[in-house]
């Protein structure tokens, strides 16, 4: 693990901020993205294990913006072993009534062609080393989809699995394994843009970040010959049907 470089994005806060002091602490170099500086720093500085973690200021939206990152990193490392597109929006107004052709086109950019962005950067690389791990943080919106989410957020989410599943079944020729995590409910800055506030019992119930922080960390050190496509993780209070 020592050698490996990890790549996450959306690395400010909630899941991104979780992963990297993860996969920092498995012994990685753990690159933290977003596209505010201040927060990245601000989620260094409250990592309190040995690991290193680096920083980037990119938005995954950018196309060239993601190119100059991706060059970066691999001028300055050399390599990249791993990328968690962790980076994701929703909104307040989610009702087919209200959310706004923009609202849905900005949700779709950064959710899904964000992430597809950062994959078709790193996979040169990933099969010139014939290695690589993808995993795409997806949502229970995605096989799940419902009005809670909003048709914008669903219907990205659901795009990001499906294209997790493609990149698996192209790329394992070239030793690129492609996971997507779909998580239910979790304690993150994303709950502040619901439509209604959510009581202090039910966030007492959901996920915290480091839960599916701890489901990355556990696909990244399996073997090149186990693969995961896809998991899904709830809160034990919540039905799954």
């Amino acid at each position: 693990m020592a050698e490996k470089v990890a790549i996450v994005t959306g690395a400010g806060s909630g899941i991104g901020a979780a992963t990297v002091w993860r996969l920092a602490d498995l012994g990685m170099t753990a690159i933290g993205v977003g596209r505010n500086l201040a927060k990245l720093e601000s989620m260094k500085s409250g990592y309190s294990g040995g690991g290193r973690i680096e920083l980037r200021a990119a938005d995954v939206s950018d196309r060239a913006a993601v190119a100059a990152l991706v060059k970066g990193v691999l001028h300055d490392f050399g390599r990249i072993d791993v990328l968690v597109n962790n980076a994701g929006v929703n909104a307040k107004e989610r009702s087919l009534a209200r959310v706004t052709i923009d609202e849905f086109e900005r949700q779709v950019k950064i959710n899904l062609i964000g992430a597809f962005q950062v994959i078709h950067a790193v996979l040169p690389a990933m099969r010139e080393r014939k290695d690589g791990l993808i995993i795409n943080i997806s949502s229970i919106a995605a096989p799940r989809p419902s009005a809670l989410a909003g048709a914008a957020y669903a219907a990205s989410k659901a795009g990001v699995s499906a294209m997790s599943s493609v990149v698996a079944q192209e790329e394992g020729k070239n030793g690129i394994r492609s996971t997507s995590i779909c998580p239910g409910e979790v304690d993150t800055p994303l709950l502040e843009d619901r439509p209604e506030p959510i009581s202090a019992e039910r966030r007492a119930s959901i996920l915290l970040p480091d839960d599916v922080a701890a489901a990355v960390a556990f696909i990244t050190t399996l073997p090149p010959r186990a693969h995961v496509p896809e998991m899904i993780i709830k809160p034990t209070a919540h039905l799954y049907i």
